[in-house]
């Protein structure tokens, strides 16, 4: 006979004051892609947020690998020989 796993999960309220029309939005979206309103606010919240903090990532180097980096950007590109024969072919659409 199969066991269950019952882990407990610890869980939080969150309380928004918002305009009834905001609401009646938020629960036709939801609605339309089969979930109820406190799924939908928590995947779009947490989307939201995990795109917010993945813009403030913040990488730690050295001055001197910082130069070399700016000196990379700053530099005239080299010749792409292969890059120059994509800009002079033809697209598909054109044949």
């Amino acid at each position: 006979m199969p066991t269950q796993n019952n882990v407990a999960v610890t869980r939080s309220s969150l309380n928004l004051r918002i305009k009834p029309e905001d609401k009646i939005l938020i629960d036709r979206a939801a609605n339309a892609v089969g979930k109820n309103r406190t799924e939908f606010v928590l995947e779009a919240a947490r989307r939201a947020a995990e795109e917010t903090l993945a813009d403030l990532r913040v990488i730690n180097v050295s001055p001197e690998v910082y130069q070399e980096f700016i000196n990379q950007l700053d530099a005239a590109p080299g010749s792409n020989e292969a890059l120059r024969k994509t800009m002079m072919s033809k697209s598909p659409w054109e044949e």
